[in-house]
């Protein structure tokens, strides 16, 4: 049995807690495919072997702990953890870099929209730790994609029913669609305000 079968094992089996504990560590950047552990709950809950508001609030609360611990850890030791540990990790200096590009451009949206993007949630919470962004904005940009991100899911899962495998893969592909699609407008009116304010100081000269 592969690790992602095993997955679903144990979210069958252990219900709640298996959603918690395994979305931490899915979070943090262990190879948990979060994705479908929410769309398998919401399909479970739709089922009636879990309760829907208890499954949407544990899959709220174990991605808020994941990515909050991830932000810890960029706080506390992000530049070491990436030189030290970084390529065992797929924490390159590389990845880094480009994840602090995108909070030049997009702010701290970038927590948000990382939630759609796997591979990437547990680097904008990073980056956002290393920066030493505070705490009380860091965590209403990501707690707000993980609300938003975790919800989608559950309920695509608990709505479609038998379908829950494949509307995962394709949930999966929308969601990457539209983070491109946002961080690519996010960009442009970066670009579209840097560009005004260049005006606006060559005008005042």
């Amino acid at each position: 049995m592969d690790l992602a079968h095993q997955i679903l094992d144990w979210v069958a089996s252990y219900g709640y807690l298996a959603i918690l504990g395994l979305l931490v560590l899915g979070i943090v950047g262990l190879p948990v495919p979060d994705e479908t552990l929410l769309t398998f709950a919401g399909y479970l809950a739709s089922r009636g072997e879990l309760r829907l508001p208890f499954t949407l609030l544990c899959g709220f609360l174990g991605a808020s702990a994941g990515i909050t611990l991830s932000y810890l850890i960029g706080r506390s030791a992000g530049s070491f953890l990436v030189r030290r540990f970084g390529r065992r990790l797929h924490l390159t200096p590389e990845r880094m870099q480009r994840v602090h590009g995108w909070f030049e451009h997009l702010g701290r949206w970038t927590l948000t929209l990382g939630f759609f993007i796997p591979g990437v949630r547990h680097l904008t919470a990073l980056a956002a730790g290393s920066s030493r962004m505070r705490y009380p904005e860091f965590a209403l940009f990501a707690y707000a994609g993980a609300a938003v991100w975790s919800a989608c899911f559950v309920l695509a899962g608990y709505f479609f029913g038998h379908e829950w495998s494949r509307l995962g893969a394709a949930a999966h592909r929308a969601a990457l669609l539209v983070a491109a699609a946002l961080a690519v407008a996010g960009g442009l009116y970066w670009l579209w305000r840097r560009q005004r304010r260049r005006r606006r100081g060559l005008s005042a000269a």
